[in-house]
Parts: structure tokens; C-alpha cells; sequence
């Protein structure tokens, strides 16, 4: 029973996108699952992930350009949002600066991370998690299509704990708040340095 955790956070990615953003970077887009929801409210995006392969497997979404490359070298152009879902550990953490140098004046650069380390809300993540798992598949058998979003991407095991993640996000992107979220996930967000 597959089930993404990042895409269970979807919604509350998209409600950190400020009104009136016209332009978004979706780094290690995957197939495209998020890029499609920025788009689908009006939002030009370019989606971006190293992998061929995975992107090879995007879904088409009108108002979404699909690119491969390493957010690392790449020209990242400048936009309204920034998002980056579960993919920040495959990359040094500092790349973090060098998403904030891309956003527009009033910008916000999302981060959907993968902690590295237990925590005590895993206690109720594990149960959660499997009754979520099971709905998924309940629904998938019940409906004859995929709810979820199967898993495509290499997986890196994330090296940063929640602590660290705090500690460098401070010291790289001050002003930013970070926060645990339930599913073995935090969010990090951030406006937009000075212009």
C-alpha cells in the first residue's frame, strides 16, 4: 500500500502561497503532482528535478514547463514561490540560500523536509500512518484508480535532525519559521531576502 506522505501536505503547501503570486519553482518535482496544483490556480510553473527519468513519467498540466536539472548549478530565474518537497536532503542544506536569492520581491520559498532522527509525535505518526494507509487503499479498491501518487524518486535518507534543520534555517534564512508536522515531515518557510 503506497501512500506519499508529502503529497497528505499538499494543501497546506498551497496555503502558504501569497495572493497574488503569478510565477512558481517546483525543485524535485517528481511527476509533477504539486506543479499541476499551482497551475491549476493560475500560477506559471516551472518544475524542476536532476532526474531524467522521473521526469520523464511527469504528467503533462497546462501552465507547467518540466526541466532537468541540479537546483544546485542551475539558473533558477527569480518567482513568487519557491517550493521544494521532500527533496532539500538530497542536497546540501545550504542550497536553501540560493532558493531565497531566486524569489521575486515579496516571494515565499516553501520547504516540505524530512527530518532525520525519531521524535515523540512518531508515537501517534505510526498509528496515523497506517489508518491512513489502509483508506488509501480502501478507497483505491473502491473507486478502481490510484488516489495516491506512487513513489518514483531515488530515496535518500534524510541526515539533518529537526534541531539542526532549526539551527541552520535561523542562521541561512533569518525571519523563517520551521515547524514539525505529524507525518515524519516539517515545513520550513521563508520570505524573501532583500531585493
Amino acid at each position: 500500500m503506497a501512500f506519499d506522505h508529502g503529497s497528505a501536505y499538499h494543501r497546506l503547501v498551497l496555503r502558504q502561497v501569497p495572493a497574488g503570486a503569478r510565477t512558481a519553482l517546483d525543485v524535485g518535482c517528481g511527476t509533477g503532482a504539486l506543479a499541476g496544483k499551482l497551475a491549476r490556480r493560475g500560477l506559471d510553473v516551472e518544475a524542476l528535478d536532476v532526474s531524467a527519468d522521473v521526469l520523464a513519467r511527469a504528467r503533462p498540466h497546462p501552465g507547467v514547463r518540466y526541466r532537468c536539472a541540479d537546483v544546485t548549478t542551475a539558473d533558477l530565474g527569480r518567482h513568487d514561490v519557491i517550493t521544494c518537497l521532500a527533496s532539500l536532503h538530497h542536497v546540501p542544506f545550504e542550497t536553501v540560500s540560493r532558493l531565497r536569492d531566486a524569489l521575486a520581491p515579496g516571494g515565499v520559498l516553501i520547504v516540505l523536509g524530512c527530518p532525520a532522527g525519531p521524535a515523540p509525535v512518531d508515537l501517534v505518526a505510526v498509528p496515523v500512518n497506517a489508518v491512513v494507509r489502509v483508506a488509501v487503499a480502501l478507497g483505491e479498491r473502491i473507486t478502481g484508480r490510484e488516489l495516491h501518487e506512487p513513489m518514483t524518486a531515488p530515496v535518500t535518507p534524510p541526515e539533518m535532525t529537526l534541531a539542526q534543520v532549526r539551527r541552520r534555517a535561523a542562521e541561512l534564512l533569518p525571519g523563517s519559521r520551521v515547524r514539525r508536522l505529524l507525518l515524519w515531515r516539517y515545513l520550513l518557510v521563508a520570505g524573501a531576502g532583500r531585493p
